[in-house]
């Protein structure tokens, strides 16, 4: 009798086939047994779904309503996607300048950060710690946009105007943050300069777990030169990290409303730095119009979404 008690401990300690069950009943078991594991996870979960998905939820639901927070929602259907896109002549300016950010600094900020993680990982361990440093400083500085507006400064004691004026490049100084013609590609620079942050670690931390044996069996096998050795060996082991970094990248390039407000302004002058993050807030917290800041919202979404996608199927195809 024993013996079978013993063995029926012992089988209700192993992990049961999907087979044996239906998924459901299978989950339900996985999470019995792993209940310490969830129990552990369940303040991120909380925080997550209050946070996260339940207003991604309800805005699904709002952005089809008139709502002011001061009335109930009115329902009107697709009435604020229409206002969007054939009234609202701000925000097809703000899709404009919103996609112009994310195809320069997206793409240009991942590259950078891999390609400046993959130099770093060459140098010895107490250098490397210290340029690291280095180049990650300007992501987490707080007086990172003071020193650019020093450098442009719209008087004569700019840096950047004064040296134009003494050369004799300028009579008058330029107003490079008011000035439509160079704020955004001011504000480009500067989001490259600040873009070697979580996702530039996480690629020098996926450099640090490269298994050093499989260059020399890629050497074996063919692998004549360090190019072939990054895209045969190097980005395939690292794909977590190159996702992660990849969500990382996208989300910043859709994200360039805290740049803009800090150099130019909110709204920018002739919004020729506005984008759907500024609209979005406009509508959301100055006109408090919450039903069509969260159609604004939802077309934010999917299209991060899509070039997430995108990322996807592009990465799926590294080191084939």
């Amino acid at each position: 009798m024993s013996q079978n008690t013993a063995v029926k401990q012992e089988e209700s300690k192993r992990p049961v086939s999907r087979k044996d069950m239906t998924a459901l009943q299978w989950t339900l078991k996985e999470m019995k047994r792993n209940y310490l594991g969830y129990l552990f996870l369940a303040p991120f979960y909380i925080l997550f779904l209050m946070f996260t998905i339940i207003p991604v939820v309800l805005s699904l639901f709002i952005c089809f309503t008139h709502f002011n927070m001061l009335e109930p929602p009115k329902w009107i259907f697709l009435d604020n996607f229409i206002r969007l896109f054939l009234e609202d002549d701000i925000f097809l300016i703000c899709v404009k300048n919103t996609l112009i950010f994310a195809i320069v600094t997206g793409p240009a900020s991942y590259l950078l950060s891999f390609f400046v993680a993959w130099f770093i990982n060459e140098l010895p361990p107490k250098i490397r710690a210290v340029v690291t440093l280095v180049f990650y400083a300007p992501s987490i500085a707080g007086s990172v946009y003071m020193i650019w507006q020093t450098l442009f400064s719209s008087d004569a004691h700019g840096w950047v105007n004064g040296t134009l004026i003494k050369l004799g490049l300028i009579d008058t100084p330029i107003h490079f943050f008011k000035d439509p013609t160079y704020m955004m590609p001011l504000c480009i620079v500067v989001a490259l300069w600040c873009s070697l942050g979580t996702a530039f670690l996480s690629f020098i931390a996926g450099l640090q777990t490269v298994d050093r044996s499989l260059y020399e069996a890629g050497a074996v096998d063919g692998v004549k030169n360090r190019w072939q050795e990054l895209w045969y060996i190097t980005l395939p082991v690292m794909k977590p990290q190159l996702m992660f970094g990849a969500i990382m990248a996208i989300t910043g390039s859709f994200n360039f409303g805290g740049i803009v407000s800090a150099l130019c302004g909110d709204p920018s002058t002739d919004y020729a730095c506005h984008t759907i993050t500024h609209h979005l807030g406009d509508y959301g917290g100055a006109r408090m119009e919450i039903g069509y800041s969260s159609a604004i919202a939802m077309i934010l979404f999917f299209m991060m979404v899509g070039a997430n996608q995108l990322v996807q199927k592009m990465l799926a195809k590294v080191g084939q």
